[in-house]
């Protein structure tokens, strides 16, 4: 029976259960499309890994320019060691597939089948023979090919740093299950000759492959042939160390999506407690014929059970939805700030789905927690007395304010505990943001209390009656305006805090350009990445622009990488160049005399997030595997810098020549002569330059370009805080629902004595109006807090970048106007049916 009418219950008011689910849906939404889109990034690097590496244990690395091809001989012939493969990759980009960029891979396909399968597959078209021997002929994935439209023997340009070259296609592969073709999609395969040729590494290889027994150390022999400048590592260091890149980076996706999942606890709150406030009555009389607390607690559970399992579910369904548009932005970001990925799909992970899943109910139980206690705290003879309830609320509010004091300590507590970059104290960082907004979220109730009574005279001496009446309603019905002005107070302060942070990590940037971008123009090459260059310039080009009409000096720059204590780092070579040239540093630690004396003389810089998670700093010394050899270079100067969270080290190009046989020039800044015309300038560059690809920036262009990046990489964010809105805002519509439910009779009595429908309005619009004022104002110390913690415990222990706070007013006015329409606009509807309702109806009593 009591099923039954539960059942009934909900057949009458469709809309408050679909307001229910939705409430639920957006919550589990959220947390499931982040993870969605973070783990199909994840995969995807990972079918890319495991479909370069194959079955190989070892590699053998070398320096920037690779390994000889001899060293390879001497390992197959001299040392024996038959189960080996060369390797040459690299990068190209495809005008067909709308410049989407592939990994070109290198091998001999007669060394290949040990190591990765589909070299060995029939389930394609291969022609092999044609792949030794012809030159510039590749395989690719038949869906790549498909795509691009191509067949078999057609031709393919590819975009390979500065030129175009054509290629022809002889193969197609077609693996056998999904993975295989999807590990597949981002892959283009030629004879090792011919990648040789295309990526200009002729006699060189990228690395060599090994099998080694997993039971023994590697052969003495093979350790005394390798070269001063290459190093034998297990297969999974390198991507091991890449995945980790992205972790901090994840970790802040996802927990900007749990703290929409609060907000989403705040209106499943809201919402069910709306359906117990609308059956008190009938909650009254069943427990007059009988029904038990019991009983009682069943029903609502499992009825918030059952809006649970179906929010959950449709949860999964938008998150599903909602992580096909999130893809594109991580697998963007992380392009732009880490290492090319190649993400065309969203990839359904069964936990990822499972643990969304879960947490919608869990997260629902808990909310309707409060509201099943309060049904059954309620005795059968106060059922018709709702003063009781705010009694008990009022009675809560000094313990609800103690405990979120003691929220509030234990975040301050965390975040002053001693920590270092790295995710471990990142997630102590979250555990301890968290404990201080829930703790904001509690103190929230002891604050509205208080601003009402401020607020009332104030009122009252405006609007007179109706002014004191909302304010007295806002305080008189804390049991469901509290819950309202939480939900939007995080909301709106997730928006402040995540602003604040945006704007100051942009300004910091643009001071951090406008010092490290002296030179007039920048050329380089073509590049995959927004934080590296890995194409190179013609050697005999920096005389060439030298001789042009308004150059005054012409400066080589180096980007390689290298491995270091923390991973793969980028290491920068610099040409002494002009004077100027070294005012475009900020230094955290050195930048006097003394440290470029010792640059002169070959000493490092390093960048800040490299010396966060090295642990060095000037007079230190760093290790590093040149092609003479390891090698320790002296530490002179830490600077800042915020290109890379992995850190960058700088040093000399002549230290760096010295120390590695490399002399490719991967971009270059020129400095024009002063009282120069920089577009004739420009102008002419472009013209020396025409037909060889190259990127001819001025400092304005390159700078706008850098901070482009920089607004893409936080356009999720901007999508995060909007959908924690739209939960917020439907959190305050169903709270002000239960609230005029409640209110029926009062307001029904107060239409009998002379109140007018448009008062009607003025009273409920005035009362959502204080709500979201006081929402509004709440916010703006919590969002300033959480911009602290974000800007200065955050960012530097994900990133490792010291940011420089910097306060926009207009955050926080957009904040208080964003706070007060959502209210209005949730007040529009409760208004437009308690104006409307017959004070009669809502006087009857059955």
């Amino acid at each position: 029976m009591l099923f039954r009418t539960t059942w009934r219950f909900m057949l009458r008011h469709p809309w408050q259960l679909g307001l229910c689910v939705l409430g639920v849906a957006l919550g589990v939404a959220m947390v499931v499309a982040i993870d969605l889109a973070n783990a199909s990034a994840r995969r995807a690097f990972q079918l890319s890994a495991e479909s370069v590496v194959g079955r190989a244990t070892h590699q053998v690395l070398g320096g920037p320019t690779g390994l000889s091809e001899e060293l390879y001989r001497q390992l197959r012939v001299e040392v024996g060691l038959r189960s080996s493969a060369p390797v040459v990759e690299g990068y190209v980009q495809v005008p067909a597939l709308e410049n989407q960029t592939l990994q070109l891979l290198g091998v001999d396909p007669l060394a290949e089948p040990p190591f990765r399968a589909y070299m060995g597959e029939r389930g394609g078209e291969l022609d092999l023979a044609a792949l030794m021997a012809e030159p510039a002929t590749v395989l690719l994935a038949e869906t790549t090919a498909r795509r691009a439209g191509l067949e078999l023997g057609d031709a393919l340009t590819l975009q390979i740093g500065t030129h175009e070259v054509d290629v022809r296609l002889v193969g197609l592969l077609q693996p056998n299950d999904q993975v295989g073709r999807e590990a597949l999609e981002g892959l283009l395969i030629s004879d090792i000759a011919t990648a040789q040729e295309l990526l200009g590494m002729v006699g060189r290889l990228s690395r060599i492959d090994l099998i080694l027994p997993a039971t023994s150390d590697p052969p003495p022999q093979l350790l005394a042939l390798l070269p001063p400048g290459a190093e034998l590592l297990p297969a999974a260091t390198r991507s091991n160390a890449l995945e980790q890149m992205t972790r901090a980076f994840e970790l802040n996706l996802t927990a900007l999506s749990f703290l929409a999942l609060i907000v989403g606890m705040f209106l499943i709150y809201n919402t069910v407690t709306f359906s117990v406030v609308q059956r008190r009555m009938l909650f009254g009389t069943l427990r007059c014929l009988g029904v038990t607390r019991g009983q009682l607690a069943a029903l609502v559970l499992t009825e918030a059970a059952l809006i649970s399992l179906v929010g959950s579910l449709l949860g999964l369904a938008l998150g599903v939805i909602l992580g096909r548009g999130l893809v594109g932005l991580v697998t963007q970001t992380i392009n732009d700030l880490y290492f090319v990925v190649t993400v065309r799909s969203l990839a359904l992970d069964p936990l990822v789905l499972l643990r969304g899943f879960v947490l919608g109910v869990v997260a629902t139980l808990v909310a309707a927690a409060v509201p099943t206690l309060e049904a059954l705290l309620t005795p059968p003879r106060t059922v018709l007395r709702r003063s009781s309830v705010e009694d008990r609320a009022r009675h809560l509010v000094p313990r609800l304010a103690g405990v979120g004091l003691l929220l509030l300590l234990l975040g301050l507590g965390l975040l002053g505990l001693p920590a270092e970059v790295g995710v471990g104290s990142l997630f102590v960082a979250f555990t301890a943001l968290f404990a201080i907004v829930i703790g904001a979220a509690l103190l929230a109730p002891l604050f509205t209390v208080g601003l009402m009574r401020i607020a009332r005279p104030l009122l009252g001496a405006v609007f007179g009656l109706l002014g004191r009446m909302a304010a007295r309603a806002v305080e008189a019905n804390l049991s469901r305006t509290a819950v309202a002005i939480a939900a939007l107070m995080v909301a709106v302060s997730v928006t402040i805090g995540v602003g604040i942070m945006v704007h100051s990590f942009r300004q910091t940037v643009v001071v951090w350009l406008e010092h490290s971008l002296m030179a007039d123009v920048y050329i380089s090459p073509p590049s995959n990445t927004a934080n590296r260059i890995d194409g190179v310039l013609d050697p005999a080009l920096p005389a060439q622009l030298a001789e042009l009409e308004g150059v005054a000096a012409v400066v080589r720059l180096r980007s390689t990488q290298v491995n270091t204590l923390v991973g793969p780092t980028i290491l920068m070579a610099v040409d002494a160049g002009a004077e100027r040239g070294r005012t475009t540093l900020r230094f955290v630690a050195g930048g006097d005399d003394a440290t470029w004396a010792a640059w002169d003389a070959g000493a490092l810089l390093i960048s800040e997030p490299f010396a966060l998670r090295s642990g060095l700093g000037v007079g230190d010394s760093l290790r590093l595997r040149t092609d003479r050899g390891l090698q320790d270079f002296p530490i002179a100067g830490v600077y800042y810098d915020y290109s890379s969270d992995r850190g960058i080290i700088r040093l000399r190009y002549n230290t760096y020549r010295a120390a590695w046989d490399d002399p490719e020039i991967s971009s270059l800044a020129l400095y024009a002569t002063p009282g120069s015309d920089s577009e004739a300038l420009l102008a002419r560059l472009r013209a020396a330059t025409s037909g060889t690809g190259v990127l001819v920036s001025s400092n304005r262009a390159l700078r706008e370009s850098s901070l482009a990046v920089f607004d893409r990489t936080f356009a999720i964010t901007a999508v995060l805080q909007l959908l924690a809105t739209i939960v917020a805002f439907i959190g305050i519509l169903s709270a002000l629902m239960a609230l005029q439910l409640e209110r029926g009779r009062e307001l029904a009595m107060l239409r009998a004595n002379g109140l007018t429908p448009r008062q009607v309005w003025g009273l409920i619009l005035g009362q959502t109006g204080l709500i979201g004022a006081v929402a509004g104002l709440l916010a703006i110390p919590l969002g300033l807090a959480m911009a602290l913690v974000l800007v200065y415990v955050i960012n530097r222990r994900s990133f490792g970048w010291t940011l420089d706070l910097a306060l926009e007013p207009r955050i926080f006015l957009q904040a208080l106007l964003v706070a007060l329409i959502a209210a209005f606009l949730a007040g529009l509807y409760p208004a437009y049916q308690m104006s409307r309702t017959s004070p009669a109806a809502a006087l009857r009593e059955e």
